[in-house]
């Protein structure tokens, strides 16, 4: 009985004394590391806006937005684009007195005045008229056109 004894201690402290593999091995300092290091401060731009995200500073609104969350103007000689790159996007501010325009070609945006006319926003050569359609000119060439909704019309759900 006390062979028996002995054998399953022995094989107990075998068992629990097993030495681990190298790759077994974590670093918890690693791994600490990961969560707070994965969004380096120069990512972020000088309004701390993070720009690698696609975040962008609103004039208008006053915080870090997405320009693809405002209301997409396709190009006048292409109103079935789907390239979200060659559209411009319009930001309303909430008292709806200004307007912020993001144009493909540019990093900056600028923003449009309410004028005394309704459903009318200037700046300098530019305007911006939101009767039936969404129409941004240039020198009264009209340069982009939308419909006024927010965002791509999806039908559906995106889990199905």
């Amino acid at each position: 009985m006390k062979k028996i004894s002995l054998l399953i201690i022995l094989c107990t402290l075998f068992t629990f004394c097993k030495s681990k593999d190298s790759n077994d091995i974590i670093v918890p300092s690693k791994a600490k590391n990961t969560i707070t290091d994965s969004i380096p401060t120069n990512e972020k731009d000088e309004d701390g806006c993070l720009a690698s995200a696609g975040y962008i500073w609103s004039k208008v609104n006053k915080e870090c937005i997405k320009v693809y969350s405002g209301i997409q103007l396709n190009p006048k000689n292409n109103l079935a684009n789907e390239d979200e790159s060659l559209s411009a996007f319009v930001l309303f501010s909430e008292n709806k007195k200004e307007v912020e325009v993001f144009l493909p070609s540019s990093d900056s945006s600028f923003v449009l005045k309410a004028t005394s006319k309704s459903n009318e926003y200037v700046l300098e050569d530019w305007k911006l008229t939101t009767t039936n359609n969404f129409v941004l000119s240039k020198n009264n060439q009209d340069l982009f056109i939308g419909d006024g909704q927010i965002g791509k019309k999806i039908s559906g759900r995106d889990t199905e």
